[in-house]
């Protein structure tokens, strides 16, 4: 071993995360670092490497289930196994400890909810024009908030009926990438949905053209305006973009209330989207529609059981077993023993 009075506070902040890093983009990695610091290294940080075991940290994770999430729970596991694999990779320890960590049992399940296709208009009724386009929009191609915010009216494609996704937003800032690679793209919008944006472009065109300058300043219009391509699609009170934490307590929670709908985020509104998109199409094209850089996401995560489905599904499979029936039993004559009547099966 290089040291045996090496803590894994030390070695995860000097060996493990230096090395890691360089292929995390900067807002990701204050995630991780994050999710590290509160779930591994505010317990576990002190402790010497050598001194760890199976035991300590199978004990640990099964304490962090059960106030985390699953998909939380599973996180720690990996980096875990992470900072300990590349310990023994480094020669600070001899052995992996956490070589054979499981999974605890019983995990919180994650949220799965989903509304219908009358739960989602409901919503886009009860809403303004501004409100109203924004979440049909939404809607109709399962955006993340980041995407939908960052729009700006150079995004706007009239003659192929499209938005281009150049940009995201995160915690105040504009990034020039995606959650994905697939991410930034352009995607396909229905006529009328271009119409609306037309509609609301024109709309904020007037608003701004009747907004007086603030004391006196005479270009002091709160932003860009509308008429430049420049200028956002969605702006803020001052021309910037819309905060969407702000945007989902005061518009989409007020509007799950108000509806009686169990719950209603952007979230929910993507797993909705990717659940009620199985009658759509196939499952590449709802992971296009995600812009998912893996099917398994898609198909895993937010593709939810429809019962209607299933139903339809065992009805299928028993409808194709009757048929087969029939033919056979068109051909062939069973005796029954008890009667010696020949009976022909139907059913």
């Amino acid at each position: 071993m290089v040291s045996g009075t090496v803590t894994l506070r030390w070695f995860v902040e000097n060996r493990f995360i230096p090395l890691k890093e360089a292929d995390w983009r900067e807002e990701t990695a204050k995630v991780k670092k994050h999710l590290i610091e509160s779930d591994i290294l505010e317990d576990l940080g002190e402790i010497r490497l050598e001194n760890f075991d199976k035991f300590i940290l199978q004990t640990h994770l099964n304490k962090v289930a059960k106030t985390r999430s699953r998909d939380r729970v599973l996180q720690v596991r990996s980096y875990i196994k992470s900072i300990f694999s590349e310990a023994v990779d480094q020669d600070f320890l001899a052995k992996d400890p956490a070589r054979k960590l499981r999974t605890p049992a019983n995990l919180r399940e994650s949220d799965k909810t989903v509304l219908t296709w009358d739960q989602l208009a409901a919503a886009l009724v009860r809403l303004e024009l501004r409100d109203r386009i924004l979440m049909k929009l939404d809607m109709t191609n399962a955006l993340r908030p980041s995407e939908l915010f960052a729009f700006r009216w150079k995004c706007h494609r009239i003659v192929t009926l499209s938005l281009t996704i150049v940009e995201t937003i995160y915690k105040g800032k504009i990034r020039s990438f995606g959650k994905t690679k697939g991410s930034l793209k352009e995607i396909p919008i229905p006529q009328d949905v271009s119409d609306d944006l037309l509609i609301w472009r024109q709309v904020c065109q007037e608003g701004y053209d009747k907004r007086k300058p603030s004391r006196g300043k005479k270009k002091d219009r709160h932003g860009l305006p509308p008429s430049d391509p420049e200028a956002f699609m969605f702006p803020g009170r001052f021309g910037s973009f819309m905060d969407p934490s702000n945007y989902r307590r005061r518009v989409l929670h007020k509007l799950a209330k108000d509806l009686g709908l169990p719950k209603l985020t952007f979230q929910v509104i993507r797993r909705t989207i990717a659940t009620l998109a199985q009658n759509k199409g196939n499952v590449k094209d709802v992971q296009g529609v995600m812009r998912h850089s893996r099917v398994a996401t898609t198909t895993d995560i937010y593709m939810q059981e429809l019962p209607e489905g299933v139903r339809a599904t065992v009805d299928s499979i028993h409808g194709e077993l009757n048929d087969a029936m029939k033919k056979l039993a068109a051909k062939v004559k069973v005796q029954r023993p008890e009667t010696a009547e020949t009976v022909v099966l139907v059913n």
